[in-house]
């Protein structure tokens, strides 16, 4: 059993510095994607100071949401899985942040990585389990985890409320970092 966990420790460990690859090189080639209502003169993309690529994406209710739909707010769009471990860790300091936030124009967008779950019915079990009250987009045809180059998750894009990328953060975020990295964006 111990050789498992240490097997499992080691490939946490590079998929995180893959992330930190992704971070700092791929997006660096970053394409373009259509965004309705995009400022001309903001280029869409994923590092910072782009107009993030817009998307529409089902609930597990059956409603679509766009992420152009929460311009004017703060957006943390965060790509996730039932399966990782980092993710599960971070969605209760998430949680509390979006309630103690979101009067103040703070949404949280949970992209679930739908393609990825064993079992895709099993997500609305997770929210519940979990309490999520944010928004929760479920991505089966891997639209926005392609779009967004999530190679490890979970990976989270701060956006301010004119629809531009302010932070890229690969891991689990804590309550103190969203509350100190929101604070500095408009």
């Amino acid at each position: 059993m111990k050789r498992n966990q240490i097997a499992a420790v080691v490939v946490l460990i590079a998929l995180l510095a893959w992330g930190v690859v992704d971070a700092y090189v791929l997006d660096k080639g970053a394409e373009n994607a259509a965004t309705s209502g995009a400022n001309s003169s903001v280029p869409i993309g994923l590092e910072k100071g782009n107009l993030a690529p817009d998307f529409e994406l089902q609930q597990p209710g059956g409603d679509k949401v766009k992420l152009s739909d929460f311009r004017g707010k703060k957006v943390i769009v965060n790509l996730w899985a039932t399966w990782c471990p980092p993710c599960r860790a971070e969605i209760p300091d998430m949680q509390r942040f979006y309630e103690a936030n979101k009067a103040n124009g703070v949404v949280i967008l949970g992209v679930n990585l739908t393609a990825t779950e064993t079992k895709p019915e099993d997500v609305e079990k997770f929210v519940q389990a979990y309490g999520m009250t944010f928004p929760v987009l479920l991505d089966g045809e891997k639209q926005v985890s392609d779009m967004y180059k999530a190679i490890s998750i979970p990976t989270s894009f701060i956006i301010d409320s004119q629809g531009v990328i302010r932070e890229k953060y690969i891991g689990p975020m804590s309550y103190e970092w969203m509350e100190k990295t929101l604070g500095r964006v408009q």
